[in-house]
Order: C-alpha cells, then sequence, then structure tokens
C-alpha cells in the first residue's frame, strides 16, 4: 500500500499549540502506512511587510500550499483569538484557493487543534472557525468521539469538535495526560481515515 500523508499544519504563538502538534503527529506514526507532515505557520503581515525570516529559525519548515495540495488528510491548529482562528492560519487558508477550484482537497479528512487561556476562551469556536472553509473544500470533517474516555475524565482541555488545550498562562504550561492522550487518539483517528478513503 502507497503511503498516506497526513499534513499537521499549525499556528503557535507560545507552544502549546506546538506541543499538541508534535502529539497528533505520534498518533499518526502508529498507524502503518501512514506518515505525518508537520508545518508551521510564520507571522501574518498587517503593514505588508515581512515579519518573519524567509525560512524558520527553529523548529518545522514553513507550510505551502503545495503541501495542502499533497496531503491526503489534515490536522490544522491553532490558538484562540476571541473565539476565532488566529490571522497566520486564515491568511494560509485564504491562499488554498487554487487547490479548491481545482477539488484537491474534496473527500479528505480533516480535523481541528485549538488552544485558549481560559476555560471559556473559544475552543470550540475556534475549532468551527477553521472547519468552514474546510467543508467548503469538501473535505470531510472528523471531530473526537466520546468514546475517548479521556473526553469525559479531562478537566482541562477536550471538545468532541477536536483536541484542544486549557493553558491558563501565556506563558506554555506544558499538556495534561488527558490532552496528550487525546491528541494522540485525534492523530490516529484522521490517519485511520485517510487510508480508508484512499482505498475507495
Amino acid at each position: 500500500m502507497s503511503q498516506t500523508n497526513i499534513l499537521v499544519v499549525f499556528y503557535s504563538r507560545h507552544g502549546s499549540v506546538a506541543a499538541m502538534a508534535k502529539h497528533i503527529a505520534r498518533g499518526v506514526q502508529k498507524v502503518p502506512n501512514a506518515h505525518a507532515v508537520i508545518r508551521q505557520l510564520p507571522e501574518a503581515s498587517f503593514s505588508h511587510e515581512q515579519t518573519s525570516p524567509a525560512l524558520p529559525e527553529d523548529g518545522y519548515p514553513y507550510c505551502e500550499v503545495e503541501d495542502f495540495a499533497a496531503c491526503d488528510g489534515l490536522a490544522i491548529g491553532s490558538p484562540s483569538y476571541f473565539g476565532s482562528m488566529a490571522a497566520p492560519v486564515k491568511l494560509m487558508l485564504d491562499q488554498t484557493s487554487p487547490i479548491w477550484m481545482s477539488g484537491q482537497l474534496a473527500d479528505k479528512p480533516a480535523c481541528g487543534f485549538a488552544s485558549a487561556s481560559t476555560m471559556h476562551g473559544g475552543h470550540e469556536m475556534t475549532i468551527q472557525s477553521m472547519m468552514i472553509p474546510l467543508l467548503h473544500h469538501g473535505m470531510i470533517w472528523a471531530g473526537l468521539p466520546y468514546k475517548n474516555k479521556d473526553l469525559i475524565h479531562t478537566a482541562t482541555g477536550g471538545t468532541p469538535y477536536g483536541v484542544t488545550h486549557f493553558a491558563p498562562h501565556t506563558q506554555y504550561t506544558g499538556l495534561s495526560d488527558e490532552e496528550i492522550a487525546l491528541c494522540e487518539a485525534q492523530g490516529q483517528r484522521i490517519a485511520k481515515l485517510a487510508i480508508n478513503l484512499k482505498k475507495r
């Protein structure tokens, strides 16, 4: 069977979303014939000037539209800003019009992950904001079912919309054991769905 590539793309301000991406990728890698392709997003420019170096100084390579076109499944992550995705994520999605026109993401699975600094800081709404453009692409949304018992027992992040992290401080405070388990479950689920959909 050919390799199934899952694009794990994210923007992270203080490190929480980057940590989630790492654990989602670990979940992907636990599925035979699945491969995680991890990409980060640079800061968005509000003055039409480049705000980030052309190549990241550390971490993962920057995401390109071609990474979206080449994936068999997608996990996309963002911190929550007033209940919505961060500007760099929206800017990236806005650039995917050419592959929307060709239908290259249609019938492929997608999921979202998010982090917020308050318990009611828009965890689910942020995921929904990322869901909408991907539904326009024809992608199949994959949340987290409650058969994942950590979703019931967590006192931090979770949600059936997709995995989230509750970061009570702006400095990265680390993921809870339940959040880590849910990230890996999310990665495994998107990889298994991508493999099954690719067989059709």
